[in-house]
């Protein structure tokens, strides 16, 4: 049976929902605040939601937001493949909400951050495993190479999956030109997707992203509301996203991420996996928090109601 390998970093998120961000050197109330399991989390969380058997494979800390993390990964019934660093305590990134739902991080990174070539050395990966590797992995000088000489010592049957992240332009090229041509899936949103590609509009970043990738990888770029765009290809194609009343944006990117690989794992197809995505990611902005993925059964009961919940979408470009 396949899992999720996690190789991303588990934060603590200090969520806090304010009507609008000060200026510089100025100062807000906000309306409320709230600690929370975040960065990797959430895509996991998604995962296991939603039937994929998740194991997170980056390290966690020894203090107070570590024992948080660890707590949150075991009421998801999360695995951990680490056991305690002794040395750091657990990240933390405060995810300001602002009342249009946009959010801003700021972060400070903690045992998560490192990752050794021992950590990896007894890790079982299995045939129809899916990895999952998080561009703020390739940030830390302590994680990438370990990483990346891991990922290519993996057996082509395993799934690697890639989510670059907004600090893309941050990324040593030479460290991407190691990861990209192993990748079996892309999964962005339209802004990094336009970074990767030096592109201006969201069409050109669709055209020329398959020509930086492996050709069996396939590519999904969201596109908030509007939903995402799949690429296998066969050119880019359009998946329809839904309208809810978004309240809180922060970790939808994470949950589409998390439910198009469960689905994949699950046998659909990759349009079906996508709208299965849109559908969980929809339903997670209308809720606070970071980690607000929707299971299965929700996302089942969700596209009941609707006609054709798996269209055949013929929009191209």
């Amino acid at each position: 049976m396949s899992r999720l390998l996690h190789t991303g970093q588990v934060i603590v998120d200090l969520a806090m929902a304010l009507d609008t961000l000060p200026r510089s050197g100025g100062d807000t109330l906000a309306h409320s605040a709230r600690f929370h399991a975040g960065g990797g989390f959430n895509v996991m969380a998604a995962a296991q939601r939603n039937g994929l058997q998740t194991v997170y494979l980056g390290r966690h800390g020894k203090g107070q937001f570590g024992e948080l993390a660890r707590q949150a990964m075991k009421t998801e019934g999360i695995q951990m493949a680490l056991p305690i660093d002794p040395h750091k305590d657990t990240g933390l990134c405060v995810a300001l909400t602002e009342a249009s739902a946009e959010r801003t991080f700021i972060s400070c990174i903690g045992a998560e951050g490192g990752l050794s070539a021992q950590d990896l050395d007894h890790v079982t990966v299995q045939p129809d495993d899916y990895v999952y590797v998080s561009g703020y992995s390739l940030l830390h000088p302590d994680k990438a190479r370990p990483l990346l000489s891991w990922i290519q010592g993996l057996s082509p049957s395993v799934h690697l999956s890639f989510d670059p992240g907004p600090l893309l332009a941050d990324i040593d090229p030479h460290l991407l030109n190691l990861l990209l041509p192993r990748l079996d899936l892309w999964t962005s949103n339209r802004s990094e997707a336009q970074v990767f590609t030096n592109s201006s509009s969201l069409a050109d970043a669709l055209t020329l992203l398959p020509a930086r990738l492996p050709n069996q990888c396939l590519t999904v770029v969201r596109d908030g509301p509007q939903g995402c765009w799949i690429n296998e290809g066969h050119g880019p194609q359009h998946m329809a996203g839904f309208k809810v009343q978004a309240v809180d944006s922060n970790g939808a990117g994470d949950t589409h991420a998390g439910v198009m690989i469960a689905s994949l794992a699950a046998g659909c197809s990759s349009a079906h996996a996508a709208t299965r995505a849109n559908t969980a990611a929809a339903l997670a902005v209308t809720r606070h928090g970071p980690a607000t993925a929707p299971g299965a059964d929700e996302v089942d009961a969700f596209l009941r109601k609707i006609e054709n919940p798996y269209p055949q979408h013929d929009q191209r470009l």
